[in-house]
C-alpha cells in the first residue's frame, strides 16, 4: 500500500507574524534554489532558519517532500527540541533537528541560517584527507576558516552535538569527514553565498585533482586575498544580492514556493 503524505496546509500568510512569513518565504526560496543547483537529496538534508523574534525555534523541511516540493506554508516549525510547535501536519527528519538544533540552541544568532548538504563535490572534499585545497580562487575564500569533525555515523544522537560545536570553532563552516559541509550564517542570503561559493570550490578542486598535482596557493598571497574579498563582500549586501537574482530566476520558472 502506498503511504499517502498529509495534504498540505493552508496558506500561513496573515496568520503568523510578518518576520515569520518573510523568513518562511526566503527559506521556501533557498530550497527551490538548491533544487535548482542540484544540490538536493531525494528528501534528505536539510536548510533550517532562525524564527524572529522568538526564542529557540526554527524552520526546517517537512520529511517526505522533495525540495520542489517545499513552500512556505509547509514548513515546519519546530522547538530546540524537535518538538512540532506549529501545528504542522508533518513529520521532521530526526537526523535534521538533532544536528541543526544543536548549532541554533548553542551558537546563536551566528547560526540563525544553517545548510547541510550531500553533494558529489563537498563530500568528495570532506573525504579527502586534506579536506579542501588552496588550490583554486574559492577555496582560498575559506582556507583557515573551515572546522573538521570526524565521522561518527549518522548524526541522531544528541551528545554528538557538543562535539560538532568544539571542532567547528569560531568558524561558519564545519566539514563533516566522509560526511558533507555544515554552512551557517546570520542571514540566508549570507548563509547560500557561502554554500554558491563552496561548492565551486570543491568542484574545482576534485576536477584539478583528477589532472594530478595541482598548484597550491601560499598563505601569504591567501591572506591578501581574503583581505581584499573581505572589502569587497560589502559591494554585494553579504549575499543578498546573488539570492534576490536566484529568487528571480526560480520564480519564473515555478513560483508556487510562495504559497
Amino acid at each position: 500500500m502506498a503511504t499517502q503524505l498529509k495534504p498540505a496546509p493552508d496558506s500561513l500568510e496573515g496568520k503568523c507574524s510578518k518576520e515569520e512569513w518573510q523568513a518562511r518565504l526566503d527559506l521556501a526560496a533557498c530550497y527551490r534554489i538548491f533544487d535548482h543547483l542540484g544540490w538536493s537529496e531525494s528528501i534528505y538534508n536539510h536548510i533550517s532558519v532562525k524564527v524572529p523574534g522568538e526564542d529557540d525555534t526554527f524552520l526546517i523541511n517537512p520529511f517526505g517532500l522533495l525540495y520542489s516540493e517545499v513552500t512556505a506554508s509547509n514548513l515546519v516549525k519546530i522547538d530546540v527540541e524537535g518538538n512540532n510547535v506549529g501545528g504542522s501536519p508533518y513529520m521532521v527528519n530526526k537526523a535534521g533537528f538533532t544536528q541543526h538544533a544543536y548549532f541554533h540552541k548553542h551558537l546563536g544568532e551566528r547560526a540563525a541560517a544553517i545548510c547541510h548538504v550531500h553533494t558529489t563535490a563537498t563530500m568528495a572534499v570532506a573525504s579527502h584527507k586534506d579536506g579542501l585545497l588552496p588550490c583554486n580562487f574559492y577555496a582560498c575564500n575559506f582556507i583557515g576558516q573551515i572546522g573538521y569533525h570526524d565521522f561518527e555515523g549518522v548524526t541522531v544522537r544528541p551528545e554528538e552535538g557538543e562535539r560538532l560545536v568544539k571542532n567547528l570553532g569560531p568558524h561558519s563552516i564545519l566539514m563533516l569527514r566522509n560526511h558533507g559541509p555544515v554552512v551557517m550564517d546570520r542571514t540566508i542570503p549570507g548563509m547560500f553565498v557561502k554554500m554558491w561559493a563552496l561548492q565551486r570550490a570543491c568542484e574545482i578542486q576534485v576536477a584539478t585533482l583528477a589532472m594530478g598535482e595541482p598548484t597550491l596557493v601560499s598563505p601569504e598571497v591567501i591572506a591578501v586575498h581574503q583581505r581584499d574579498l573581505a572589502v569587497m563582500s560589502g559591494q554585494g549586501g553579504a549575499g543578498l544580492f546573488d539570492f534576490e537574482a536566484w529568487k528571480r530566476k526560480i520564480d519564473r520558472i515555478d513560483d508556487s514556493w510562495r504559497r
